[in-house]
């Protein structure tokens, strides 16, 4: 970057935890805050606007636009342009809050408990390109990778529906539920299997015993 400050965008719907955060920002020579949001539409909009290198996202942020749903959007440069790197804060570690953002496009996941010296480092791993995880994060998707857990009865329908060739939209009629639903069971269902398709998901279930083949 040469020698150029990191520009960090800021996404949180708390304007005392905004306030927090940017006090750890500001003593660092090398960050730049340019930019400020209280929710993920505003984030979106802020992050193509001002085209930080760094965003820092939270997941809840109110009734609007999710966390997550504003990574994949930041993250999906449009063509000829970098991408942010979105770097998710936040007080909420569960499994399908991290796999929803790492999915989304993540570079990194930090809790807000972290002390300033890790989110420090934590923005400028993100910068450079790098993962960022906090070491209890790391650890479940180590776990995880390691002992994958069992589809749930549902995940296991609509891999069974996937395996039948049927689409998201024919699943999601088949199944009563929303085309997202049915592509945050595939999400799932990708990370328990360790695949990253349609067809590598029936692959490894059907060696695995899980759905029959066709």
């Amino acid at each position: 970057m040469s020698g150029a400050p990191i520009r960090i965008l800021l996404v949180d719907d708390h304007p005392v935890v905004r306030s927090g955060i940017r006090a750890m920002l500001l003593d660092q020579p090398d960050f730049e805050l340019v930019g400020e949001a209280a929710t993920g539409e505003e984030g979106v909009a802020e992050a193509g606007r001002l085209r930080p290198d760094v965003v820092l996202m939270d997941l809840q942020l109110g009734p609007g636009m999710h966390g997550s749903d504003a990574t994949r959007q930041i993250t999906g440069s449009p063509p000829g342009a970098a991408a942010p790197r979105v770097l998710v804060l936040t007080t909420f570690d569960t499994d399908s809050d991290i796999l929803a953002a790492i999915e989304a496009g993540a570079t990194g996941y930090l809790l807000k408990d972290a002390p300033p010296d890790k989110l420090h480092a934590a923005i400028r791993s993100a910068a450079a390109g790098d993962s960022a995880l906090a070491p209890s994060v790391a650890s479940r998707l180590i776990g995880r990778m390691r002992a994958p857990a069992a589809l749930t009865g549902r995940e296991l329908e609509v891999l069974g529906l996937v395996a039948e060739g049927l689409s998201n939209r024919q699943i999601s009629k088949r199944l009563f539920l929303s085309e997202t639903t049915v592509k945050t069971h595939l999400v799932h269902i990708y990370a328990k299997l360790g695949v990253d398709s349609r067809t590598a998901a029936v692959a490894a279930a059907t060696r695995r015993g899980l759905i029959r083949p066709g």
